[in-house]
């Protein structure tokens, strides 16, 4: 959701307790460096999409502690007074470094950067993680449905299953991003200026005295491009409505939707009576419980689209995208100091420092080949072969933003191209993306888990 109300409470209440620690212990004002980055790909998948920056964006520029909040806090009995009078004045004055939102991300590489205050970089943690975590994971779910319809369009249903209203907008955005061509959520449409799409439902059909009756009273009022429902009795009955009621009205080019029973088989049927009947223009839409997984297996049936709801809405097989946030350096009289997090996990060893990610690609063919992490005042020494692209970019200084906002429609297609410079072996999972540091990197790193150990 687009939130320009009060969210400064949604954080978690250690986020307020630290900064509340670094305010009485003098680290207030200490400047440091924090990376939002994920470790797996859901679904063993073989990228991931990242989304959720707008709102982040906009909580930021909107983040405040008004009176309730501190009369709140107040209560808790955990806050000096001096600390709340600090809140009560609050504006987040630092500085994000982000990805294009739609870009194809990797695990372990930055996909946000926050300079800021110990206090203003603490309590942006929890907004931050759930907004990428969840949007991220719902483009990235989208993005396999799509690819697997391989062309056909893809219609996101999935409001009624989400897990809130939130989870209903932020999900129908989401899953544009992820490609899909338009969503039933009416609200997302206004929010997001997303096309929208709908039919009727069974009750439409049992609310007349006959299918047939009620195909014909949605006709009269929808005459273009209409889609009729026909498996609310028995579908052998309701095609043969559906196309009585299309030839009453002289409908070629309309569409019928299954949301039950043996897809493949049925759309087969359809079709071959469709074009015996002389719609052969009209096209068959269907749903039911669909993801990617499904979808691979009803390619060789005469479908059109494909309605996704729930196993989207909620990413059901993989619902946990994973970011995390950590500290990564902190800044010392104009000296950047790099941080490290060591764990008896290897895979959950940070690289420290404040960074430059460079995606590499080939010179010629343009694709992409490799992504590369590098200190942030080194220099990328590439071949003549190759060519490079800085990923992250200023997009939040000195309370404000400093790009301006893109549309959904070109965050899908800043997606759509970014997938396409992909080697084709990585989108078949045969073959997986490098994420390498550069030596002084390495380096570092080294040095900095021998210190700790």
């Amino acid at each position: 959701m687009i939130f320009k109300q009060n969210l400064a409470l949604l954080c978690d209440f250690y986020e307020l307790t630290m900064a509340h620690g670094y305010f009485k212990n003098g680290k207030k004002d200490q400047i440091c460096y924090f990376d939002i980055f994920f470790r797996r790909i859901p679904d063993d998948g073989e990228f991931a999409i990242f989304a959720g920056l707008e709102n982040i964006l906009t909580f930021i520029e909107n983040l405040h502690f008004d009176k309730e909040d501190i009369d709140f806090l107040r209560k808790q009995n955990f806050f000096s007074e001096e600390f709340l009078q600090f809140l009560s004045e609050f504006k987040f004055s630092g500085e994000i470094y982000a990805l294009n939102e739609g870009e194809v991300i990797f695990p372990n590489e930055p996909l946000l950067c926050i300079k800021a205050t110990a206090i203003e970089a603490q309590l942006l943690e929890t907004f931050l993680l759930l907004s990428i975590n969840h949007q991220s994971l719902i483009a990235t779910k989208a993005n396999r449905i799509v690819r697997a319809a391989k062309g056909r369009d893809v219609f996101e249903f999935g409001a009624r299953r989400a897990h809130g209203v939130g989870a209903a907008l932020d999900g129908a955005r989401a899953a544009i991003i992820g490609g899909c061509k338009a969503s039933s959520c009416t609200l997302a449409g206004k929010l997001y200026d997303i096309s929208l799409c709908g039919t009727m439902a069974h009750s439409w059909v049992q609310m007349f005295e006959d299918e047939y009756t009620a195909f014909c009273e949605y006709l009269k009022i929808y005459p273009q491009n209409p889609t009729l429902l026909i498996d609310t009795y028995n579908i052998d009955l309701g095609l043969e409505n559906a196309m009585r009621a299309f030839k009453h009205f002289g409908i070629k080019e309309g569409a019928v939707r299954l949301d039950s029973g043996n897809l493949a088989q049925l759309s087969r049927k359809i079709r071959k009576k469709l074009d015996l009947a002389g719609f052969k223009k009209c096209k068959i839409i269907v749903s039911n419980s669909l993801d990617e997984t499904s979808i691979k297996t009803l390619l060789k049936a005469p479908i059109d689209s494909f309605g996704v709801g729930e196993k989207l809405i909620t990413a059901s097989n993989n619902p946990i995208f994973g970011c995390v946030y950590k500290l990564v350096a902190i800044e010392e009289n104009g000296i950047i100091k790099p941080k490290i997090k060591i764990s008896e996990d290897p895979e959950k060893i940070i690289n420290p420092h404040f960074k430059k990610l460079y995606r590499i690609y080939d010179k010629n063919s343009h694709e992409a080949l490799y992504d590369k992490l590098c200190i942030y005042n080194e220099n990328l020494k590439l071949s003549s072969k190759l060519e490079s692209k800085e990923l992250l970019s200023l997009v939040f200084k000195e309370g404000k933003r400093t790009q301006k906002p893109k549309t959904l429609s070109e965050i899908q297609n800043y997606a759509k191209e970014q997938i396409s410079k992909l080697n084709p072996k990585l989108l078949k999972a045969k073959q997986k993306y490098a994420i390498k540091l550069s030596n002084k990197l390495e380096k570092i790193k080294n040095s900095l888990k021998e210190n700790h150990l």
